[in-house]
C-alpha cells in the first residue's frame, strides 16, 4: 500500500483498514565505486514493498538522507545531522498519529550506529508523547547481515559495500552495478578520532563485492522480507 501514490480519499480508507505504516529511513552515501549512492534506501524500500503485497500495511515514501559519520568525506556522501534526523522522524509519525495510525515502524536500511541511536532516541520521546502508539525502530541491513550467517554470505567482516549489499543491489537492479571495487577491511585507529577518513578508508568498501552473487542476494531479501512480514502482522495484532 504505497502512500506515495494515494490520493486522500484511498489513504483515509487505508488507516481505517490496516493502522499501520512503515517509515523507510536511507542515506546517500558512497558504496565503493560499483553501487549507487541510494544502495540503503533501495534496499528497504524493496523490502518494504515486497512485504506490503504478503501483508497489508502503508509504506510511506523513503527518507533518503541519514547521518552518514565514517563516509562523510567520500564523494557523493551527503549527510544530515542526527538532530535533523530525529526531528524528521518525530514529526513524520506525530502526522501519521494525527491522521489516524496507530502502528509505525521506523525501518533503516542505513546501519550507522549514531544513525540508529537517533531513530531511537526519537522513538523513545514519540513513545512518551503518544502512550496509545505502538512504535517499533528496525535496522533492515542488520536483518541481511544476520541471515547472512546463517551460510549465504562467505566473507566474515561483510560491514559495507561488500558481499552482502553487492549480492543485494545485483539482484535488486543489476543495471546499476558498475563492475566490483576491490576487497577492502579498514582499520581506523581508536579510540583516537580519525579526522581523515577517506585516507584510512580509500575504496569506501568493507568487505568482499568479488564474493556477491545475485543469488545471494534474493536469498537475503527474502529473508528481510519474511521478518518484516512478522513484525506487521504482530503489530497489527497489537492496534487491532
Amino acid at each position: 500500500m504505497r502512500v506515495d501514490r494515494m490520493t486522500m480519499t484511498e489513504f483515509e480508507q487505508a488507516v481505517r483498514t490496516v493502522r499501520v505504516a512503515l517509515v523507510p529511513f536511507g542515506s546517500v552515501e558512497e558504496h565503493g565505486s560499483h553501487l549507487p549512492l541510494s544502495t540503503d534506501t533501495m534496499q528497504v524500500w524493496q523490502v518494504a514493498l515486497e512485504a506490503a503485497r504478503r501483508v497489508p500495511f502503508l509504506v510511506c515514501p523513503p527518507v533518503h538522507y541519514g547521518y552518514c559519520r565514517s563516509t562523510r568525506d567520500h564523494p557523493g556522501t551527503l549527510s544530515i545531522r542526527p538532530s535533523t534526523l530525529r526531528r524528521i522522524a518525530f514529526d513524520l509519525v506525530e502526522s501519521l498519529h494525527r491522521q489516524g495510525v496507530r502502528g509505525v515502524i521506523l525501518a533503516s536500511g542505513h546501519a550507522g550506529g549514531i544513525h540508529m541511536a537517533a531513530l531511537e532516541e526519537a522513538a523513545e520521546a514519540l513513545a512518551d508523547a503518544f502512550p496509545h502508539l505502538e512504535l517499533a525502530v528496525v535496522c533492515e541491513y542488520r536483518w541481511a547481515q544476520e541471515a547472512g550467517r546463517g551460510g549465504v554470505v562467505s566473507t566474515a567482516d561483510d560491514g559495507h559495500a561488500g558481499e552482502i549489499e553487492t549480492s543485494r543491489i545485483q539482484a535488486l537492479t543489476p543495471d546499476l552495478v558498475k563492475g566490483l571495487s576491490p576487497e577492502e577491511y579498514p582499520r581506523f585507529e581508536k579510540p583516537f578520532v580519525a579526522r581523515d577518513k577517506r585516507a584510512q578508508w580509500p575504496g569506501g568498501v568493507w568487505g568482499n563485492p568479488a564474493a556477491a552473487s545475485a543469488e545471494k542476494g534474493r536469498a537475503l531479501f527474502e529473508a528481510s522480507v519474511e521478518r518484516l512480514v512478522g513484525l506487521v502482522t504482530e503489530m497489527r495484532g497489537r492496534v487491532a
